[in-house]
């Protein structure tokens, strides 16, 4: 007498997941969904072409010369992006100074030569530094304290923030220390005169 009482409940949840299954209004979830984030991604994607316009002020970006003399210190690690100098929020995007990449930096006498493979490589003329200190962010980015090294330097009349992280991070303090001295030298030397 159990037995048909089993295949009768069994027959009714059978029905039951049956009409759960809705796909026209699940599909169509899932297209509002997929629309949603596409205008989302557009909507960004406008806001970086808009802030773009709005910085297209900015000159193009030094290219290093031929002979930038002997290399004092090597950095592999990433290029986090650059902001306005003291607004570690205002993230600087023309002249592709907001794509995050792979970097290699070197610094010699003549200044940092910054080599972003998939991006634009720049150069920032010993004249221009300003210094460097380690902090724990810059727009976009946000890791533990001295995480960051940010090199301070003026590019057409701005003061301009660059964010980058060593692969292995005991070097930034040697970074901090030569250009600042690099920096102290300048200011230094134009005092005298």
């Amino acid at each position: 007498m159990t037995t048909p009482l089993i295949i009768q409940a069994a027959e009714e949840a059978e029905r039951k997941s049956a009409e759960v299954t809705d796909w026209a209004a699940r599909l169509g979830w899932v297209a509002g969904l997929l629309l949603f984030i596409a205008l989302v991604y557009w909507l960004m994607r406008q806001g970086w072409k808009w802030r773009g316009e709005l910085q297209s002020g900015l000159p193009e970006l030094p290219v290093a010369p031929e002979d930038t003399g002997e290399a004092r210190l090597r950095l592999s690690g990433r290029y986090h992006g650059s902001t306005t100098a003291g607004q570690w929020l205002d993230r600087i995007v023309a002249r592709g100074l907001g794509n995050r990449s792979r970097t290699e930096l070197t610094l010699t006498g003549a200044g940092i030569d910054v080599v972003r493979p998939g991006a634009a490589d720049f150069f920032i003329p010993a004249g221009a530094l300003r210094g460097a200190r380690l902090d724990k962010g810059i727009a976009g980015k946000v890791l533990t304290e001295g995480g960051l090294l940010i090199v301070t330097w003026e590019h057409g009349g701005r003061l301009i923030d660059s964010g980058f992280r060593s692969d292995r991070a005991a070097e930034h303090t040697a970074w901090v220390e030569a250009v600042d001295s690099m920096t102290k030298n300048d200011t230094t030397e134009g005092a005298a005169r």
